[in-house]
């Protein structure tokens, strides 16, 4: 646990006492009901985990707090979901950067910054220390994270071979039609970028309006992408990060010892879905290797191309896509994590 929610849940713990005898009864009468949606598809790990969150909301609250959730993108793509939230049809949404970045754009620096992290250990350094800020700025923004994770690798589904840059730059490739900037980037560095949304990512494969899909295993196998597009580059070009956040006005509405709480079950189900979707990715490619997938892994020569190309990429990302200081303290943090551990390797 992070320093940010130690101090939050402290703080909670000293306005609960404020509480007046009865008044968690009081409140208990009027049932807050919390509107929750994903793209996340139903019945899988993600969908499991919130279902399990909100049942111990339920037990906190003495049955005040509900949950509903509204998975499969059935409330649209996550642009779609930042709206509602903001107009009140919705009270809380698990996003994906492309949808976080709706609210504030300090969480590209997680992940549109390609081929960045060489590990999860990388990643898991760099996201702890940067939480604190991110959710100052979420929260400024009028929104409350509840807990952060993520989904494991994005690999390239394409419908024919590409694995070299120079190959995937003549495909057409999906970019998620709220970001706007990383589509101006991939253009600029010659990739045919088409924006639509995350909904629309299979129909576009079979009609040819798109190539390629950057996508988790685990979301091209729920999606059925890897049929009309079967040829994965096995190159981790980002981590697909993630947080479930609720309106501040919502939030704020509900009783500070019921909070603490609810804060606890929702941090459980962060760490489990971003544990198990760790390891769901490999099964998913496995699972979709059985049914005709091609994984192509590159050598050291083909994995160095790669990198040096998404070098290539950072300058046009910093201050276009990730804000410059964030971009800088990325690359700060990475090095300082990597001369620690070569100082304490073998």
């Amino acid at each position: 646990m992070n320093v940010s929610f130690c101090n939050r849940w402290i703080g909670l713990a000293l306005t609960a006492g404020g509480i007046w005898a009865g008044g968690l009864e009081a409140w208990s009468a009027d049932t807050v009901k919390i509107r929750l949606a994903t793209l996340a598809p139903k019945d899988t790990s993600f969908h499991k985990s919130l279902l399990a969150m909100g049942e111990k909301w339920k037990k906190a609250s003495g049955g005040a707090v509900s949950l509903t959730l509204y998975t499969d993108g059935t409330m649209g793509g996550e642009a779609d979901m930042v709206r509602r939230m903001r107009v009140g049809q919705i009270q809380a949404s698990l996003l994906s950067v492309a949808g976080l970045l709706q609210i504030d754009d300090s969480v590209t620096a997680l992940q549109l910054m390609p081929m960045a992290f060489h590990s999860f250990q990388e990643y898991d350094f760099v996201s702890e220390k940067l939480r604190p800020m991110l959710e100052k700025r979420i929260e400024d923004k009028g929104f409350v994270s509840l807990f952060w994770g993520d989904a494991g690798w994005v690999r390239f589904f394409s419908k024919q071979p590409a694995l070299k840059p120079g190959e995937m730059s003549k495909l057409k490739m999906f970019v998620w039609s709220g970001d706007t900037r990383s589509g101006e980037v991939m253009r600029g560095i010659g990739i045919n970028a088409i924006p639509l949304e995350q909904t629309d990512i299979l129909t576009g494969l079979q009609t040819g309006l798109i190539d390629v899909v950057p996508s988790i295993p685990v979301y091209a196998l729920a999606g059925q992408f890897f049929a009309p597009a079967p040829h994965m580059l096995d190159v981790a070009w980002v981590p697909l990060v993630g947080a479930t956040v609720i309106s501040k006005k919502v939030w704020g509405g509900i009783p500070a010892a019921v909070r603490i709480e609810m804060l606890k079950a929702a941090e459980e189900a962060g760490k489990q879905i971003r544990e198990r979707s760790r390891v769901e990715s490999q099964e998913a490619i496995e699972a979709m290797e059985k049914r005709g997938l091609k994984v192509h892994k590159l050598d050291e020569a083909g994995l160095k191309e790669w990198r040096d190309f998404a070098e290539s990429v950072h300058p046009k990302v910093r201050g276009k896509v990730v804000p410059a200081e964030l971009f800088d303290e990325v690359q700060r943090l990475l090095k300082d994590f990597r001369s620690t551990s070569a100082r304490s390797g073998p």
